[in-house]
């Protein structure tokens, strides 16, 4: 009797063992973006769920361009587990099929604006594209803090305003604002090219790409303004510059970090384990405070100095202007062509 409990025993601890063995072999590879979001990623937050799953995690750095050209490329057989992808992408993501549907119990604690089309990618975080400025410079030169995204075409703003094409993000959205002030909009956009050839470009120093480009555009004095996201101002003054972020009265444009577990993955489980505790209280918090991104569960409690510039609350969250990526996407090719042509010579 005794040998045979001491065998079940024996059984039964090898068979944990090896559960836990199968588990740390397990890896996921991750798709999302570079720099503070890799470190931040590699240094705080991998380490927790690795030590809570036992499982590992691949970080594969890249833009949303870039991991939706991976996913394109891997089509046949996909390497990557969890893409994280701004939302305009991620739209082609999911119309392309490389996202499996997100399980229903990870939006229970959020906003009804973090589940994206057909369940297929869940939202991780909020940015507002706005403005962008040097409060010390305005306060030295007598200016008023910009409150309308028609003060980027102020002349006393001459060469002192920097703004991402439109293959960049904030550029795309300044495009599309540009043509719904002017009668137009995603489905016409020519007047807001109109309006970047007739009224802003003077204004434009450089169409600047590069986040920290525009860092340095913004601390060496070279510029006032930018079109740029909440969470990009927040980590430059994090660093001591005196900026500040304005929502248009417009509207600042909304900006979905999102993130889907990629279809035909060999980790399915852990992929959708790794979502929904990225959209947990503790994830969401971190993403606030080191990231500025706007959390999308509803029970996470930020402090007025923590939400600073964030898109938080419901005067800020609900008058975002929201974009049909199914109308920009197929457009877009074209929209650059002329962009190249026409704006950015």
């Amino acid at each position: 009797m005794k040998k045979t409990l001491l065998a079940t025993s024996i059984m039964a601890l090898t068979a944990m063992t090896s559960v836990s063995a199968m588990s740390e072999e397990k890896t996921v590879y991750l798709a999302a973006y570079g720099g503070s979001t890799e470190t931040l990623f590699k240094e705080v937050i991998i380490p927790k769920w690795e030590e809570k799953s036992g499982a590992k995690v691949v970080y594969v750095s890249g833009n949303s361009t870039d991991t939706l050209a991976k996913l394109r490329a891997q089509e046949a057989a996909q390497e990557i587990d969890i893409a994280f992808i701004d939302d305009g992408p991620m739209t082609q993501a999911i119309q392309f099929g490389y996202c499996d549907t997100v399980k229903e119990d990870t939006y229970a604690s959020l906003y009804d604006s973090a589940r994206l089309k057909e369940s297929k990618a869940v939202g991780i975080g909020v940015i507002a594209t706005g403005l962008a400025y040097n409060a010390q410079m305005f306060a030295k030169n007598g200016w008023d803090a910009p409150t309308s995204w028609l003060d980027l075409a102020d002349p006393k703003f001459k060469g002192k305003i920097a703004i991402p094409p439109i293959t960049n993000g904030y550029g795309l959205h300044a495009l599309i604002v540009a043509a719904k002030l002017n009668g137009g909009g995603e489905a016409n956009i020519e007047p807001g090219l109109k309006f970047f050839e007739e009224k802003l470009d003077d204004n434009v120093l450089v169409y600047e790409p590069s986040s920290g480009k525009m860092s340095e555009l913004f601390q060496n004095g070279e510029i006032a303004m930018s079109v740029w996201g909440s969470g990009r101002l927040k980590s430059l003054a994090d660093t001591g510059f005196p900026g500040e972020f304005s929502y248009p009265k417009e509207g600042a444009v909304n900006l979905l970090i999102a993130a889907c577990p990629v279809v035909n993955s060999d980790v399915p489980e852990l992929a959708q384990d790794f979502l929904k505790f990225m959209v947990s209280p503790e994830m969401q918090k971190y993403f606030a405070t080191e990231k500025g991104w706007g959390p999308v569960n509803k029970n996470v409690e930020l402090s007025q100095d923590q939400i600073g510039a964030l898109p938080v609350g419901p005067e800020r969250v609900d008058t975002l202007i929201n974009i049909d990526y199914t109308l920009v996407n197929p457009a877009r090719g074209e929209w650059t062509k002329k962009w190249t042509r026409r704006i950015e010579r």
